[in-house]
C-alpha cells in the first residue's frame, strides 16, 4: 500500500503543469511551490506603470523645448533678450545698434516732437515725447503754461495743431493731444527705479529751436531736489523771454539758489535725476534715454550761469548741470492728466 507522501509525490509528478495557469485539482505543498515565479509578476506590473509615467515625461521634456522654443522666438521677435538694463529689458535699438547713441538716435528720435506754445507775452518753443499712436504727448506745464495755441512737429516734418488734455503743476507735467493724427510711433516708456549713477543716456530734444538734436552722457546723481515755479503767470512770462532768445529756459532751484531766473512765489518741488549730458534751453520736454531706448525721463530743467557770473563771453549754454522728471513719475500721474486734471 502506497503511503501518503509516496500518493503526492505521484500525484505531483504525473499532474500536468499548465503555465498561467490552475495546476490541477491538487494544488502542490508549499514546499513545492514555484518560488521563482513570485517576483516576476511584480516587474510585469511596474513596466507597465512605468508606460504612462514614461509618456508624461516625454511630454514634459517636449512642452519644454517648446517652450524654450517659444521663449526664444518671442525675445527674437520682440527684441527682448536676458540681459539687464539700467530701466528695462525692453529693446527699442536693433541688436546690431545696440548700446550705440546713434542706434538710440535712430529708435527713438521719431517719438521725440517739438513744440511751439503761443501765448500773450510771446512764443515758448519745448519739446515732447509721444506716447500713443494719435498723438497724446508727454511734455513740462512750463512748456505750453498759459498759452493760447499749441502747434507740435513731428520728426518728419509734419505739423499738427495740438490741445491741452491735463497738467499736473506740482510735477511739471503736461498731457497734450495732437488733433487729426494717426499711426505715429510711441516712446517705450523705461522703469526710472532701476537707474543707476554712470548709466549711460541720451537727450533728444529741440534745444534753441534745433529740432531732433541728440546728445549724450551719464546718469550723474539720483533723487536731486530741485524747486520749479508753479505760477503760470511766471510761464508767461518766460514766454517773453523765450522770444527774445531764451526760449525754455525755466527758472529752477537747486541747494538753495535759483538758476535761470526767478522762480516767483509759487513753487513745488521734485525728485529728479541728474545728467551731464548737454541740455539747453527747448530741451525741455523732451527725452533722456537709456542705451535700450527706453524714456527714463523728461529733461525739465538746467543749469546755465549768467554772462555776470562766468564773464561777459559765457552764453546760456548747458554746463553738464541737468535735470530729468523720472519716467516713473510720469506713469504714476497718467491718468489724472488723462482726466483733464489742471492742478
Amino acid at each position: 500500500m502506497t503511503n501518503s507522501g509516496e500518493y503526492l509525490q505521484q500525484q505531483q509528478s504525473s499532474a500536468p503543469v499548465h503555465h498561467g495557469g490552475t495546476q490541477g485539482a491538487y494544488p502542490p505543498p508549499p514546499a513545492f511551490a514555484p518560488e521563482a515565479q513570485a517576483p516576476e509578476e511584480p516587474p510585469r506590473h511596474r513596466r507597465r506603470a512605468k508606460g504612462p509615467m514614461a509618456l508624461l515625461a516625454a511630454v514634459a521634456i517636449a512642452a519644454a523645448a517648446v517652450g524654450g522654443g517659444t521663449a526664444y522666438a518671442f525675445q527674437e521677435l520682440t527684441g527682448k533678450d536676458g540681459s539687464s538694463s539700467s530701466a528695462t529689458n525692453t529693446n527699442v535699438v536693433p541688436t546690431s545698434q545696440k548700446g550705440t547713441v546713434s542706434g538710440v538716435a535712430e529708435a527713438v528720435s521719431p517719438s521725440i516732437v517739438e513744440i511751439s506754445a503761443q501765448s500773450g507775452s510771446g512764443e515758448a518753443t519745448g519739446s515732447g515725447v509721444i506716447i500713443s499712436e494719435d498723438g497724446e504727448i508727454i511734455t513740462n506745464n512750463h512748456v505750453i503754461s498759459g498759452a493760447s495755441s499749441v502747434k507740435v512737429t513731428t520728426n518728419d516734418g509734419k505739423t499738427y495743431d495740438a490741445e491741452v488734455v491735463g497738467t499736473d503743476s506740482k510735477k511739471d507735467l503736461a498731457l497734450i493731444k495732437l488733433k487729426g493724427a494717426s499711426g505715429l510711433k510711441p516712446a517705450s516708456l523705461g522703469n526710472s527705479d532701476n537707474v543707476k549713477i554712470g548709466d549711460d543716456v541720451v537727450a533728444i530734444g529741440s534745444p534753441e529751436g534745433l529740432t531732433g538734436t541728440v546728445t549724450s552722457g551719464i546718469i550723474s546723481a539720483l533723487d536731486r531736489d530741485v524747486t520749479v515755479s508753479a505760477d503760470q503767470d511766471q510761464g508767461q512770462g518766460q514766454g517773453q523771454q523765450q522770444q527774445q532768445g531764451g526760449g525754455g529756459n525755466w527758472p529752477f532751484e537747486y541747494g538753495g539758489e535759483q538758476f535761470n531766473g526767478d522762480t516767483g512765489s509759487s513753487k513745488t518741488t521734485y525728485k529728479a535725476l541728474q545728467t551731464d549730458a548737454s541740455l539747453n534751453p527747448g530741451n525741455s520736454g523732451g527725452a533722456l534715454i537709456d542705451m535700450n531706448g527706453n524714456i527714463i525721463g523728461i529733461n525739465s530743467a538746467m543749469y546755465s550761469p549768467s554772462s555776470a557770473q562766468a564773464g561777459a563771453q559765457s552764453g546760456s549754454g548747458s554746463v553738464g548741470l541737468g535735470f530729468a522728471i523720472p519716467i516713473n513719475t510720469v506713469k504714476a500721474d497718467l491718468d489724472t492728466l488723462r482726466s483733464g486734471s489742471t492742478d
